[in-house]
């Protein structure tokens, strides 16, 4: 076991069905004369109205920007939304950034929050602990359950131009208020619930069958994983009230233990960087085919996707160019922090380049 790093965890958090009418009183309680106004990211299905809307505690002079989620946040995207920010804002900081959505929404609130009191691009920040100044005061309000962003120190972000997915990993990242409705995610469609909510089960088994461990990640990751059981193994429909309540508990819990993941991420951060494939549906590919390396957690997740029927697509690494596989291969091998916590130093002599190619082409 490793020594705990002095860590950093959300300070308040608020849980239960019917919590998100909370939120206009704490985004209330941030005004102030200096910084009258507030800043919304929230995912475009909330666009307009119908089922989908929500009543967002906005006012006229607050900045509601909804986000396209079809891809995951690029660098250029946060450059391009933080100078909209500056530029509505002015002098005044907003009173606080609010995040309402899944994980690319989640995270980039946080990394805009990040560049309004922090000079340059984002790409600047992609790695640990370059953000020195302290962000805008953030709220998270997650409608997905799964990916942890909601309490995670980090916020992931695509440079293309660089073949690389890295976050921002920074205790400055962190929420500051997290807000925790099962409600918000009754609307998620049945195989995006799945494979959103399994990246909990994913990032807490990595780090247990990783080198970097400590007995508090450990706990943690036990307790993510049992709860990840019940609401994809158990007897209720996995998106009844209590298995979505289970879900969100799960993310929360396994978001604090998500910084020691091991060889699912790279190779799903591969399939995002060069295919565009979407995280949850990126390490669903990834995970199904490393058995040889994950045996038991393999054999778990494809009883918890035959139980729910869920739909995996396959042969999206078939045909492609040398030029694609090369760039699977580097954008994979790039990431040298988990792979190392999965495989050892050694880690690309074991996964070599045949051997990794070999993986793509099977999924």
């Amino acid at each position: 076991m490793t020594v705990t790093r002095n860590t950093k965890n959300v300070p308040y958090y608020q849980l239960g069905f019917g919590a998100f009418a909370s939120l206009e009183g704490m985004v209330d309680a941030r005004r102030s004369p200096d910084s009258p106004s507030a800043l919304f990211y929230v995912d475009h299905f909330f666009r307009g109205g119908g089922k989908a809307a929500l009543p967002l505690p906005a006012r006229g002079d607050d900045l509601v920007v909804f986000v396209d989620t079809t891809q995951e946040p690029t660098v250029e995207n946060i450059d391009l939304l933080s100078g909209e920010a500056k530029a509505f804002f002015g002098a005044k900081k907003p009173c606080c950034v609010t995040g309402i959505g899944g994980g690319s929404v989640l995270d980039t609130a946080k990394a805009v929050a990040n560049l309004l009191t922090n000079p340059g691009r984002a790409r600047d920040y992609q790695g640990w602990e370059l953000v020195k100044n302290t962000a805008v005061y953030k709220i998270g309000v997650p409608t997905l359950a799964g990916t942890g962003a909601e309490c995670s120190r980090t916020c992931v972000l695509v440079d293309y131009s660089r073949g690389l997915k890295l976050g921002m990993n920074s205790d400055f990242t962190v929420y500051d208020q997290i807000l925790l409705d099962p409600a918000l995610t009754r609307s998620v469609p049945r195989n995006q619930f799945f494979f959103t909510g399994v990246d909990t089960f994913m990032h807490c088994f990595e780090s247990l069958r990783g080198s970097y461990r400590n007995v508090i990640v450990d706990r943690l990751s036990d307790t993510a994983i049992g709860l990840c059981r019940d609401v994809f193994l158990g007897p209720g429909d996995m998106q009844c009230d209590d298995n979505l309540e289970k879900m969100m508990v799960a993310s929360y819990i396994g978001g604090m233990a998500a910084g020691n993941t091991g060889a699912v991420h790279p190779i799903s951060a591969a399939l995002s960087t060069v295919l565009h494939l979407p995280h949850g549906k990126a390490n669903c590919c990834a995970l199904s085919v490393l058995g040889d390396i994950y045996p038991e957690e393999h054999a778990l997740f494809m009883e918890m996707k035959a139980d729910n029927g869920i739909d995996l697509p396959s042969g999206i690494c078939r045909n492609l160019s040398d030029d694609c596989y090369e760039a699977l291969y580097q954008a994979s091998i790039i990431h040298e922090k988990p792979l190392t916590n999965a495989l050892g130093p050694d880690y690309k002599t074991i996964l070599s380049k045949d051997r990794l190619i070999a993986l793509f082409k099977a999924m």
